[in-house]
């Protein structure tokens, strides 16, 4: 006697294996279903979104720059600079801190900045993303009314208890080519000259955690 079973599938009738069982055509219907998956027809809000994103530039993290000051000649700047240093580390956010103190170029930098705004030279100064914040009074103000947390969405983080191994957080390390001595000796010409890879200290920004 023949197997009603084996006649349905060895004929691919469309019959069911003694009454009532699941029909046979399940596993060639999934068969169908996987071979046009990667066919299916998007609609086209979808299409356009995913154009829109191909073409879209990547986010940037904001730039948060800090000019601050080590040195402790006047007593409010220093404790201001280390106000707003403590204000941005509950932030996590990561800063590029630059030390007017330790590089002139920075403080030209900044002072340009400020002249360009109408502004008189202080300290510390931060920037997010390009625009400038303030100093210090406008950062508290920010930080106790939240607008800040607003302006910092979208920095770059970073741990605060981060120390770098390079130069200990001081963000400078002695000139390479010259050995903090800032001057090099040009062997070509048979003299000394100064030294053009660092500043009037004889350092160089720290490339682990400056770059």
């Amino acid at each position: 006697m023949e197997d009603g079973c084996s006649k349905v599938v060895s004929g691919g009738g469309s019959g069911s294996c003694g009454g009532g069982g699941k029909k046979p055509l399940h596993f060639a219907r999934s068969l169908t279903y996987h071979h046009h998956q990667g066919h299916r027809v998007l609609p086209p809000a979808a299409k356009w979104r995913r154009h829109q994103l191909a073409d879209e530039p990547r986010a940037r993290p904001k730039d948060v720059v800090l000019y601050t000051t080590s040195l402790r000649g006047v007593r409010r700047t220093f404790a201001d600079c280390s106000s707003v240093r403590a204000i941005l580390r509950g932030f996590r956010v990561a800063v590029d801190e630059r030390d007017v103190s330790m590089d002139a170029a920075f403080r030209r930098e900044l002072r340009s900045l400020l002249d360009a705004r109408g502004r008189a030279f202080s300290l510390p100064q931060l920037l997010v993303g390009g625009r400038l914040v303030g100093g210090a009074d406008e950062v508290k103000q920010l930080h106790e009314s939240g607008q800040l947390r607003r302006l910092l969405d979208g920095a770059a983080g970073q741990d605060p208890a981060y120390v770098c191994d390079g130069c200990g957080g001081v963000r400078f390390v002695p000139c390479t080519a010259c050995g903090g001595g800032r001057k090099v000796f040009v062997e070509e010409e048979d003299r000394v000259q100064r030294c053009s890879d660092c500043n009037e200290n004889g350092l160089v920004r720290c490339p682990n955690c400056c770059s």
